[in-house]
């Protein structure tokens, strides 16, 4: 059997009548010492020994009987969002994940996985899809395997044909699909318990109301069983067309005009009506209940704690101030998270994907995201969107006022989404400077920046 740890840019191949084996590594089968500290190992069984290759690849090999060749990927210690771990240990041949801004090396005489027991690992002979009631500990995209996932299609009436390639995406799980007929699908699977089945179906539905009115997004696909959302296990999934493109060039005001437009178009769809099952982005959602987790979870050193909650609450204060000035404002059902990763750009123009985080809002916070440099340059680009977006939208200038209250929202909540996502097994291989003083420190003086910015006069258009 060759066993093998995939990254989102490498590809995972199904064998055709192949059987999910029960796992089980022994320590004497090891020949080499595996480092203390690693990065990207995978161990895997078969027979022969094991090999701690540089790569960061442990593979072994086997036939069948009848002399072909298995191909088989076990599961992936952190998740298919990525295949880096902290951790491994020798004698117990577990994985372990540092707590934010912990030290993986030796402290006070114990190892990393003395300290900290079973709360972080696994056993690896341990399987978690086949026997999760052991593993509490492990966070639900552990178990999420490629055999998982073409299961999961499967029992939705899908048929893939082996051809598994992870996408770049933390919230959720994301795969391209190859299909026996057909082009590949874009797989979804949405992160549990984060959504209600009501608030997915809210997103599709906006979505479908988008493409109703041939405004450049991607639906979702509707499964042959009815409906647009499949459950398999704990997990819920949603499959889309594939559609390809490029980032935009925003440095072309024609390019900011195009996406003006784009977005105009969107906004003038969503305040034809209001969600009812997603939230509103607020000072209360992305501020106030943020700060509050943090501190409730004694998320910063202590020795910065007093520093940080003294700037956050000033720096809600200046958000505050900011909303006052802007006045009552109207909400609309937004994308909600627009940066250029969400906007794929061909010669026909633009469309924009994954409304996960769409949400009730002000229309702005769809548009500050288009905008960088200085003030200067953020006003000219400002002025050339609202050209584009004012032909199928009208803007309120007093949202003007929101452009900084927002950022600094928006920076509030992604230390708190970073913190709040730590358990699962990707984050700390993907933010491994997470939780130190020195991020901590940083955080402080970005939102020292925010409130003077707060303090300025709103870019003019």
């Amino acid at each position: 059997m060759l066993l093998m740890a995939i990254s989102p840019s490498s590809a995972y191949q199904r064998q055709a009548g192949t059987q999910a084996d029960h796992h089980h590594v022994l320590p004497e089968q090891r020949d080499t010492a595996l480092p203390a500290v690693v990065t990207g190992i995978a161990v895997f069984e078969g027979v022969g020994t094991l090999q701690a290759q540089p790569s960061g690849i442990v593979t072994r090999r086997a036939k069948t009987a009848d002399g072909h060749r298995i191909v088989k990927q076990l599961q992936i210690l952190v998740g298919t969002g990525g295949t880096r771990f902290a951790h491994a240990s020798l004698a117990g041949l577990e994985t372990v994940v540092p707590k934010p801004g912990e030290q993986t090396q030796h402290q006070d005489g114990k190892r990393f996985e003395e300290r900290h027991g079973r709360k972080y690992t696994r056993w690896m002979n341990e399987h978690p899809e086949s026997r999760p009631e052991l593993h509490p500990e492990l966070h639900p995209y552990s178990t999420l395997t490629p055999d998982h996932v073409l299961d999961a299609l499967e029992a939705a009436g899908l048929h893939p044909d082996g051809r598994l390639l992870a996408l770049n995406s933390y919230e959720n799980r994301v795969y391209q699909v190859g299909m026996e007929e057909g082009p590949p699908l874009i797989a979804k699977f949405y992160r549990p318990e984060r959504w209600s089945n009501a608030a997915i179906l809210e997103e599709h539905a906006f979505l479908a109301e988008l493409g109703e009115a041939e405004i450049p997004v991607v639906p979702p696909l509707t499964f042959d069983t009815g409906g647009t959302l499949a459950t398999h296990g704990v997990f819920r999934l949603a499959v889309f067309p594939r559609h390809g493109g490029r980032a935009p060039e925003l440095g072309d005001p024609q390019t900011r005009e195009w996406m003006g437009r784009f977005l105009g178009r969107i906004h003038a769809i969503g305040q034809l009506s209001d969600f009812s099952a997603r939230p509103t982005l607020d000072i209360a959602t992305f501020g106030e209940e943020p700060r509050d987790w943090l501190i409730a979870h004694q998320s910063l050193p202590p020795e910065l704690f007093e520093a940080w909650k003294g700037t956050i609450d000033m720096a809600l204060e200046g958000v505050r101030h900011a909303y006052d000035r802007a006045g009552k404002i109207s909400l609309l059902r937004l994308h909600g998270d627009c940066h250029l990763g969400n906007v794929l750009w061909t010669d026909d123009g633009p469309h924009f994907v994954d409304f996960d985080d769409s949400r009730m809002g002000p229309a702005i916070q769809d548009l500050w995201m288009l905008l960088s440099g200085e003030r200067m340059e953020m006003q000219l680009q400002l002025q050339d969107a609202i050209a584009g977006y004012e032909d199928f939208c009208e803007f309120d200038r007093r949202e003007l006022h929101l452009i900084e209250a927002l950022r600094t929202l928006r920076l509030i909540h992604y230390a708190a989404w970073i913190a709040r996502r730590w358990e699962d097994p990707a984050f700390p291989a993907a933010f491994p400077w997470f939780g130190t003083a020195h991020y901590w420190q940083a955080r402080i003086l970005e939102l020292k920046e925010q409130i003077a910015a707060m303090t300025e006069p709103p870019l003019i258009i």
